[in-house]
């Protein structure tokens, strides 16, 4: 590599507030993905007042009109969008997501409501349901005559799903199933429009039949009457109040002996005769549950999608605002100082944009693998596999960054972010339980990593301890080399003492990549290793070393789905025109968005041997200065999200309102100044009397 390689070309760059020179469209273009008609429409409805959330409303106010605002979204015709066209449907799954994830700044209980309604109880008819059960149900679910729910977590099996306690007996005699909870842990339990508006709902249990439990399964199954009633054997409370979502009647349900016709199984994947024979195109128990429940991960994939809108719009509240607000006035100008001119400000809020665009383009590509998938175009058993691995790594990211970057623009708005009315707040509160539903964020990464550690496993079977070791240590000796450059390997003598090269070194995407890829890797050989060593003890031992090595099996998982945000953010820089400031500019982003999480790090880093001392030090100060490059064009690069007024109802950014309010204290003190009826200041007089007195 050359000097010229190394050195920080744009060491001495400066960039003037509003001269930019970005393209602010193209960013916009970027950030509405693949399917832009589309996400436009969903920005539609969201910037419509009927669909808007009113704070004022109490929780039974709230529901109900949620339940209006879903059936006004039937008219708009955005629930159709992934159905089969045979029911009336559009099948644009892609699309479908791309739209309902915009129903986040109408009100996240619209948004969750009707991915209830469409996205889980529809879908699970539709994915797990044959063309009988599609041309039954599916066009009144699609037109919200059948409201349901999606009866799958217990109150006492949350993720182990396999371990549900629901039964579904088959009796031979009236060829029926019987649907049972044997006791109170195996109530439903958390589950959106059973507590009220819910007439039936698709409830996932053990189906058994000729004495065998051939593991879980769905089935629908009518909850209330036309008067909403419960029907006989069915019953159910209500969850009442919670930390967020009020616009959802979630609520539990229980069956004593329920008894719905055979066919009301959806039978896709294992279908049972009158004779009550069990037959299934799968043969294995194991692939057959995780194909079912594969089936359903577009809810993961809509909460990653929804996870991104949160930070781009609470992001440009704080930082249009961040812009307006003033404190202070530290250069005895006449003028405070406006809050984004602080380095911490600007340390809390600039780096979170460049989160924001990492999440938002990685979503992309996932929105783009789960259209290829479910729409048959790219249908493959491993490629299905790796979208479920993908969707498990992102959801508990972006949840988590979105939760994160909600707190931190809350409290950067300071008293103003506490206010309901301007949204954060909100927002935070409905946010919450995002890291928790459709899969909670830490067992989601600790199946990312057990995928990652299986991964590692295939590259070394049939050679024994001794052998992966030696394979290991090559592998990785070879990679630090080639790749990422250890202290011990020359990484001293590529600086020449020079910070300029070891700045350039840094910001070489390779550089990046190969960082944050030993992250992953060489966790995963680690705990791989050390459960090989285990490999023919008992269980109670694996399980021993297994749990030993739990937390950072999960923090590998994480540090993979950084990784896959940080790849598909390179990938993006592409879209802009080579060499264009936009291009330049988004570099910036990403390589502050990799360099963060290298920060975080750097203990790691500095231990395993990956960076040396000096290129240590200099990851924070080159962050510093990309952050102060990036000041001038943050609010450039927050308005290219595109949110309007409407969208946002923010009301301290409304109409520039703080803005003008500052403008109106500054003229009135300019005016006062300028009549010499401005009052003296008793500091002045008493730093004047001070220096009089030496």
């Amino acid at each position: 590599m050359t000097d010229q390689h190394l050195e920080d070309l744009d060491h001495d760059l400066e960039v003037a507030t509003g001269t930019s020179g970005i393209d602010r469209e193209a960013i916009f273009t970027a950030i509405m993905g693949t399917w832009p008609e589309q996400r436009a429409l969903g920005r539609k409805v969201s910037a419509t007042p009927d669909f808007w959330r009113d704070d004022s409303l109490s929780m039974a106010e709230h529901r109900e009109r949620v339940l209006e605002q879903s059936h006004k979204l039937v008219a708009f015709g955005t629930p159709k969008l992934a159905f089969p066209e045979s029911v009336g449907g559009g099948n644009n799954h892609g699309g479908n997501l791309a739209a309902f994830e915009q129903l986040t700044l109408a009100d996240p209980s619209l948004q969750i409501k009707t991915g209830v309604q469409f996205g889980l109880f529809g879908s699970a008819i539709m994915h797990l349901g044959t063309e009988v059960h599609h041309k039954r149900w599916l066009p009144d679910v699609i037109e919200m005559r059948i409201p349901g729910a999606f009866a799958m977590t217990e109150s006492g099996h949350g993720s182990n799903v396999a371990g549900l306690d629901t039964t579904a007996t088959y009796d031979e005699a009236t060829q029926e199933w019987v649907i049972n909870t044997p006791f109170r842990n195996a109530w439903k339990d958390y589950l959106g429009n059973a507590a009220k508006h819910g007439i039936a709902a698709v409830v996932f249990a053990q189906l058994i039949t000729k004495g065998v439990n051939h593991g879980v399964h769905a089935f629908y199954v009518p909850i209330r009457d036309d008067a909403g009633e419960f029907l006989p054997g069915v019953g159910g409370d209500d969850d009442a109040e919670k930390g967020g979502l009020n616009g959802i009647d979630n609520g539990r349900l229980h069956f004593d002996h329920v008894r719905i016709p055979r066919d009301y199984l959806l039978n896709r994947y294992g279908n049972v005769d009158e004779e009550g024979n069990y037959t299934s195109p799968i043969e294995s128990p194991g692939r057959r549950f995780f194909v079912m429940t594969g089936t359903l991960v577009q809810g993961r994939v809509s909460l990653d999608g929804a996870s991104t809108i949160a930070q781009q719009a609470a992001l440009q509240i704080a930082v249009t605002y961040a812009n307006q607000r003033r404190q202070f006035d530290n250069t005895k100008s006449g003028r405070e100082t406006v809050l984004l001119d602080y380095g911490r400000h600007q340390r809390r809020l600039i780096p979170r944009i460049a989160t924001a665009f990492a999440a938002t383009f990685a979503h992309d590509e996932l929105l783009r693998e789960f259209d290829a998938v479910f729409s048959g175009k790219g249908d493959t058993p491993e490629r299905r596999a790796d979208l479920e691995t993908l969707a498990a790594a992102l959801k508990p990211l972006s949840t988590w960054q979105a939760m994160d970057t909600l707190q931190d623009t809350r409290e950067a708005c300071g008293g103003a972010g506490f206010l309901m009315e301007n949204r954060i707040v909100g927002l935070h509160h409905d946010f919450d339980v995002y890291t928790t539903f459709e899969g909670d964020n830490t067992v989601l990464h600790q199946l990312v990593g057990k995928r990652l550690l299986d991964d590692f496993a295939a590259k070394f079977k049939g050679v024994d301890a001794r052998g992966q070791a030696r394979i290991v240590a090559t592998q990785f000796a070879g990679k630090a080399f080639r790749e990422i450059g250890l202290a011990r390997l020359g990484g001293n003598v590529g600086d020449l003492g020079q910070s300029a090269r070891s700045v350039g070194w840094l910001r070489e995407p390779e550089n990046q990549r190969g960082l944050l890829e030993a992250r992953v890797e060489e966790a995963i050989a680690e705990i791989g290793m050390e459960i090989g060593k285990v490999a023919k003890a008992s269980a109670e031992e694996q399980n021993a070393v297994f749990n030993a090595n739990q937390s950072k099996l999960i923090d590998a998982a994480r540090a993979y789905a950084e990784l896959t945000q940080w790849d598909a953010f390179t990938r993006k820089l592409s879209d802009f025109a080579e060499g264009s400031e936009t291009q330049r500019v988004m570099t910036w982003l990403r390589d502050l968005f990799g360099l963060r999480l290298i920060e975080r790090d750097l203990q790691w880093y500095l231990l395993a041997g990956r960076l040396t001392a000096k290129r240590a030090r200099l990851v924070t100060s080159y962050i510093d200065r990309l952050i102060v490059r990036l000041r001038p064009l943050a609010q450039d690069l927050v308005s290219s999200f595109g949110y309007t007024d409407a969208q946002l109802r923010a009301k301290i950014i409304e109409d520039d309102r703080e803005e003008k309010r500052q403008e109106e204290a500054n003229a009135y003190y300019e005016q006062l100044r300028a009549s010499g009826e401005e009052p003296k200041d008793e500091r002045d007089i008493y730093r004047m009397k001070r220096g009089s007195r030496r």
